[in-house]
């Protein structure tokens, strides 16, 4: 299977038809079509930070809105994804294999980092479902080790996905006008260090690891927790050249996804 990073977008926005989500909303309903159907997902979403990496391993996880201020549909959504307790425990081996001191947790459902996405990729939701966390320390190189650790799975028709956000800064996407300029660059840098057939892997992993140095870096990514999924996802496909799904605007904020075959 291949890795795929995606840009998931503000809060429950995309499923609900909001003007400023739909160039992203055409995306995520079509991408799934660029590959075959996997039998399991397994996606790390920004929204979920632990110690230690952890899976859910719940066979019917409940929906957790952990989001605020949007309509009363919004706490409705219903995504019902079976989870895949033998999938969360073969790649909490993987992790425990790198020495990551991997933990399972049967109780947490999935956050919208997860089901906001995949209600537009698989809406039928018949396709089993783990959420991985991401570490708490937000060390950039532990979570391409996390990646790194999960690559047996995409040979058991496991599609990994990183849920996040190329762009964060939130005071920008809620001021009109704001950022256009430092999200243009740091996107265009993304594209370069992902997409760049010039460079090799282990290049593109060192300035992932120190994305810190890139254009605009930290007014894109106060907090990297939406960039650290990209993290995992490069990691999972071995520092490998990637492509650019989608590269488009959000909230007047250019924006990318990456997909790795």
């Amino acid at each position: 299977m291949p890795v795929l990073y995606i840009t998931h977008g503000g809060g429950p926005l995309p499923l609900l038809g909001e003007a400023s989500q739909a160039d992203l909303t055409r995306f995520l309903k079509t991408v799934s079509s660029q590959f075959a159907k996997p039998g399991a997902i397994l996606i790390v979403s920004a929204h979920w930070e632990m110690r230690y990496p952890t899976l859910t391993s719940g066979a019917h996880p409940q929906l957790i809105y952990d989001y605020g201020g949007f309509p009363p549909e919004s706490y409705t959504i219903e995504y019902p994804a079976p989870g895949a307790p033998e999938l969360a425990s073969k790649a909490a081996r993987l992790l425990d294999l790198a020495g990551m001191n991997a933990q399972t947790d049967a109780v947490r459902g999935f956050d919208h980092g997860m089901f906001v996405p995949l209600k537009l990729m698989y809406p039928d939701a018949d396709v089993p479902c783990v959420q991985l966390s991401l570490l708490e320390s937000l060390d950039p190189e532990e979570h391409i080790r996390m990646g790194e650790a999960l690559q047996p799975l995409l040979q058991e028709e496991v599609l990994i996905v990183g849920s996040g956000s190329s762009f964060h800064n939130m005071r920008a996407m809620l001021t009109s006008g704001n950022g256009q300029e430092q999200a243009t660059e740091f996107n265009n840098w993304l594209i370069d260090t992902c997409a760049n057939p010039d460079l090799d892997n282990s290049a593109r992993r060192q300035r992932l690891a120190d994305w810190e140095s890139a254009p605009y870096a930290r007014y894109c990514h106060p907090r990297e927790e939406h960039l650290l999924p990209l993290h995992v996802c490069l990691g999972g496909a071995g520092g490998r050249q990637g492509e650019v799904v989608f590269n488009g605007q959000i909230m007047n904020l250019a924006m990318s996804s990456f997909y790795w075959t």
